[in-house]
């Protein structure tokens, strides 16, 4: 019945926003409001949320502050890490509320919380009262539910409408401190980076600390997550917008050796901002010398029209393309075409444990997967 009525009412009509805001008041009162006990950082942007929520992480814990952190990714209470089940950036006001409660009676003193935009437009995260708010970049996503670019900004900087009256909001700092010395690759990350090193350093841990906790940060899972070196180099990443297309196939080409090839699977995801579908596949045409377009988590769409549209936007004369639906073979034909030296990233799901189809979720580990064919 409830998701009867879902469908008869549009996704931002007030009746759908207040149902949500009532909820958040709920989840609030009944888990005590622990955001009032916690130090909070939130992170927002397009790109690179999780792998910022991660590094804030590292340095807090390097600082010796005791803290919980949760992302698209990882669950983290104290020392106690497990993966988001949910597989949202900002699940139900619930789970955050639970979340924060549980964080406060394990001992933690501050959280680290990713605010997704359909988060803070349906008030999901309210009374959550960050003390330190980061956006990360923006750039065209999602724009099916918000409606126009200016909208999705707007839904985006509400997370620093929720700030306490002290708080500090940071943004525009990609460039800040040059040359952060990272194990993880890519000039995205060194802007991820710089926000972390700006967020705790407002909480007052000094910017050198930041600087040493990161020379040891090796990532997050499902990001640029390397499975094998050799003889030919594989990442799994959540590279699912053109603009993290472009960084991350950018930084592969620069790790790669002279003279091997940059083989990328891609995809693009069903009923949803079907416009970037061309300018996903133009950008890996451009920067890979094999792509294999394949399923990805097509929902309700058909698979193979998505794959068309993706298709439309690689020029053939600059690569090898195929396309290939089913994933598990579109990944075994990709690992066979490889040569020693050669780079291979699978793009769009990253630490997704489960594929969404017409037919419902379907269990799914592309990391597992990858190393079953290894």
């Amino acid at each position: 019945m409830l998701s009867f009525v879902r469908k008869l009412i549009p996704n931002r009509h007030p009746l759908r926003l207040g149902w949500h805001k009532g909820k958040a008041i709920l989840a609030a009162l009944l888990y005590g409001f622990p955001a009032r006990h916690l130090t909070i950082i939130g992170i927002t942007g397009t790109d690179g949320k999780t792998t910022t929520v991660g590094m804030v992480s590292a340095i807090l814990e390097y600082a010796g502050i005791k803290h919980g952190a949760l992302s698209t990714a990882v669950f983290k209470i104290g020392n106690n890490a497990y993966g988001n089940a949910t597989q949202k950036t900002s699940p139900s006001p619930f789970h955050i509320q639970k979340f924060l409660r549980d964080s406060v009676r394990a001992g933690c003193t501050h959280a680290v919380l990713e605010y997704s935009s359909h988060g803070l437009a349906q008030g999901r995260l309210n009374f959550t009262w960050p003390q330190v708010a980061a956006i990360t970049n923006i750039t065209p996503e999602h724009l099916d539910y918000h409606g126009t670019m200016e909208q999705y900004r707007r839904d985006k900087e509400k997370i620093f409408e929720m700030m306490r009256k002290s708080g500090t909001c940071i943004k525009n700092v990609e460039h800040r401190i040059p040359n952060i010395e990272l194990l993880i690759p890519g000039t995205f990350n060194q802007e991820n980076a710089n926000i972390a090193i700006a967020c705790t350093e407002a909480i007052g841990i000094p910017r050198n600390t930041a600087i040493e906790a990161l020379k040891t940060f090796t990532g997050i899972p499902g990001r640029m997550e390397q499975i094998q070196k050799e003889p030919f180099s594989v990442f799994i990443d959540f590279t699912v917008t053109p603009v993290a297309y472009q960084k991350t196939l950018s930084a592969a080409r620069a790790l790669s050796e002279p003279g091997k090839r940059l083989l990328v699977l891609t995809g693009s995801c069903g009923d949803r901002m079907k416009e970037k579908r061309p300018q996903v596949g133009k950008i890996c045409g451009e920067y890979a010398d094999v792509v294999v377009v394949t399923n990805e988590d097509p929902y309700t769409e058909n698979p193979e029209k998505i794959i068309d549209e993706v298709w439309t936007g690689i020029d053939q004369s600059q690569c090898k393309a195929h396309r290939i639906p089913d994933r598990r073979e579109a990944i075994r034909f990709i690992l066979s075409q490889t040569h020693p030296g050669d780079t291979v990233i699978l793009c769009g799901k990253g630490s997704d444990t489960t594929m969404w189809t017409a037919q419902g979720q379907i269990p799914w580990n592309e990391r597992e997967i990858v190393r079953g064919m290894l």
